[in-house]
């Protein structure tokens, strides 16, 4: 039996799918995880429980389609063009989330009706036309409305989060299925304001700052926070 590559990369997703389950974020068997390897990719395998998953059951890829080992996720097909696509990412996860999934079936972009939205990149949290299931057609819905994005709903679905780790990826599922939560919650009492896109800009511009460990101000405030004696 030939040796398992890349142990670590699938210890790490494994754990990261159970983590989706255990933190609510995705259910049973639904969901999928890819992440870039080099040349070509892992990918989580078709239709077995992330309880029992072990980590010589990710399926490493290759951009044309071939693997080694198990079935991979009958979702392959939008995480090879993704990361095919998307060279500024590493990680592809895929998630039924119950609330970002309720916005789905009724094909609602996510706006800017709370700052956070801009975790996703942008102005809004677009929302993919419907595809079946595994299909090219899907891919291609999947890969434009992730254009600027760092996350998208798909019609019908469920969500689709990127990031350059593992880490990255599931925390920005999680933050998608909040502010999914909490759009659902403020449309009962109507439609919410929306932030204006000058404001989103400053409030992307600052998310940005601080990604790269930097504080929120822009360079030249004058008031900013600062260790004591400098």
């Amino acid at each position: 039996m030939p040796k398992t590559t890349h142990l670590a990369e699938r210890k790490a997703m494994v754990e990261t799918c159970r983590k989706m389950n255990a933190s609510g974020i995705n259910q049973g068997t639904a969901g999928n995880l890819s992440l870039r390897i080099g040349d070509s990719f892992l990918i989580t395998p078709s239709s077995l429980p992330y309880d029992t998953m072990k980590p010589e059951d990710i399926v490493e890829m290759a951009f044309d389609g071939t693997y080694v080992g198990r079935r991979p996720s009958s979702e392959w097909r939008f995480h090879r063009d993704i990361l095919k696509h998307r060279t500024d990412i590493d990680v592809v996860l895929h998630c039924h989330s119950v609330y970002a999934t309720t916005l789905a079936v009724h094909h609602k972009t996510i706006p800017s009706f709370h700052y956070m939205t801009g975790v996703a990149g942008g102005t809004t949290i677009r929302c993919a036309r419907y595809a079946t299931f595994g299909t090219q057609a899907l891919s291609d819905a999947a890969i434009e409305a992730l254009e600027g994005r760092l996350a998208c709903l798909l019609g019908q679905h469920g969500q689709i989060s990127l990031g350059k780790t593992l880490e990255g990826a599931l925390w920005l599922a999680t933050e998608v299925e909040t502010i999914s939560r909490l759009y659902v919650q403020a449309l009962t009492l109507g439609e919410p304001p929306i932030l204006p896109d000058d404001e989103m800009e400053r409030v992307i511009a600052q998310m940005k700052r601080m990604s790269y460990g930097h504080g929120p101000e822009p360079e030249g405030s004058n008031d900013v926070a600062r260790p004591r004696g400098k």
